[in-house]
């Protein structure tokens, strides 16, 4: 991990560029080539969308043989396989899935009830409405995601959406992970699709013979599922453009160092690209949570991908006091970030940029990960300067309501006539002069 000293060279560091974008090895760079005629991501990913578009269903087979290596005879799974999933699990892990669940409904059922709220009708209001249909995205291939699955569906659940549909890459076998089906029937997901990458995307955005339209995608993914979700807004909408996994531990002089470690390294063996960021007002802490760090990591199982990530985008910063740390953290805008400092609570008010907050030794990201309440599917990149973590909201709209009566048009119609005639809209101003007049004529 790079070591940092002082506040200028640590702002420096932590200075995003905006427009950065994410980087492919020569490899894959060279399989695009092979597969699509380009070695740029999106434009690879462009023609993935358009021949979804035209070609629908038979597209989709195409790219799991063409990119997955999968020969598929159907797309959907079988609702009797989720069932059957979940009643298979062990019990210990169908325990754990059923209390995440009741953890991540219990915090969204109460944020429902503080901020989806209508306004009362008198001359104008709002009413709340709930999406119709939603496309929840779960990374797969190689590996399962069951939090995932709770993270985005329950949620959407919870806003009262009618109808999910999820979509994930199927293995090498060609079936989607048995945990990944059970956590969809835990869910309450309604249709399971073997789909993944720009294509699933593009599928649910457009819709093709076997897969529906949605409404709006939500969930995390790779460079090509983050890039076909930018590329598709507009015909449906987005939660985001979720990139690699990030925190930054904020610590002084009383925090364990074996914890701060382990958070580190959590975020690190997400992805080869995850930043892992300790920020501290101690050199021997710094010292210390290095030391932990290297030897920790020669015995994880993703230890190549956690030292790739380390190496290229690990941080170790020591800075004079918590302000200057603090000022950083707002900067950097991380995804995760955690205070494990005295009282870390009396610093909550002076956060301002943060996916989640993490107060004090005890609250581990990785509860954040899995079973604490709130979505797990949260800013990266930057975006925590202006968005906000998956949450209910994201599953509503607002439609506005005017209810205007005759004591009301008396009130407002000379202004809105007045500044219809100043705009040059002869029928604006019409259309209120001439219900002014019936008025008179009462």
């Amino acid at each position: 991990m790079r070591l940092i000293t002082g506040f200028q060279q640590a702002k420096q560091a932590l200075s995003r560029q905006p427009g950065a974008e994410y980087a492919i090895s020569p490899g894959l760079q060279q399989r695009l080539l092979e597969m699509f005629g380009t070695g740029d991501p999106e434009q690879a990913v462009q023609q993935i969308i358009q021949d979804v578009r035209q070609r629908r269903d038979a597209a989709l087979f195409d790219y799991s043989l063409k990119i997955d290596k999968v020969r598929l005879s159907t797309l959907e799974v079988a609702r009797e396989r989720t069932e059957a999933a979940y009643r298979s699990l062990d019990g210990r892990l169908a325990d754990a899935l059923k209390l995440a669940a009741e953890r991540v409904r219990a915090f969204h059922a109460r944020q429902k009830e503080n901020v989806c709220r209508g306004i009362p009708l008198r001359d104008t209001g709002q009413i709340v409405r709930a999406l119709e249909r939603v496309g929840l995205y779960v990374p797969g291939g190689t590996a399962a995601y069951p939090s995932t699955v709770l993270m985005t569906a329950i949620p959407a659940r919870v806003a009262g959406v009618k109808e999910l549909i999820l979509a994930t890459p199927p293995g090498a076998d060609g079936e989607v992970p048995a945990t990944t089906l059970a956590a969809a029937f835990i869910a309450g997901v309604d249709r399971v699709f073997r789909v993944g990458g720009a294509q699933a995307i593009a599928a649910l955005a457009y819709g093709t013979e076997s897969i529906p339209r949605v409404d709006k995608i939500c969930g995390p993914g790779n460079i090509f599922v983050v890039l076909a979700k930018k590329l598709v807004y507009g015909a449906v909408a987005i939660d985001g453009l979720q990139g690699p996994s990030e925190i930054i531990v904020i610590a002084d002089e009383t925090a364990d160092p074996a914890y701060c470690a382990a958070d580190l390294l959590a975020q690190a063996e997400h992805d080869a690209l995850a930043s892992a960021i300790l920020i501290t007002t101690s050199a021997q802490l710094a010292k210390e949570v290095n030391r932990q760090v290297t030897a920790e990591l020669a015995t994880l199982k993703r230890q190549a991908t956690a030292r790739q990530s380390l190496d290229a985008r690990g941080m170790l910063i020591v800075v004079a006091s918590i302000d200057e740390a603090i000022e950083l953290a707002n900067l950097y805008a991380p995804e995760h970030l955690s205070l494990m400092m005295k009282d870390a609570a009396s610093y909550l008010d002076r956060i301002s940029n943060a996916g989640c907050v993490f107060l004090g030794g005890d609250s581990t990201v990785v509860l954040g990960d899995y079973v604490a309440g709130p979505s797990h599917t949260l800013p990266t990149g930057g975006t925590a300067r202006f968005s906000s973590p998956l949450n209910v909201t994201d599953f509503i709209k607002l439609i506005n309501v005017v209810n205007i009566d005759k004591a009301s048009l008396e009130q407002l119609g000379e202004a809105a006539q007045t500044i219809a005639e100043k705009e040059g809209l002869d029928a604006h101003a019409r259309a209120v002069s001439k219900r002014l007049e019936a008025r008179g004529n009462v």
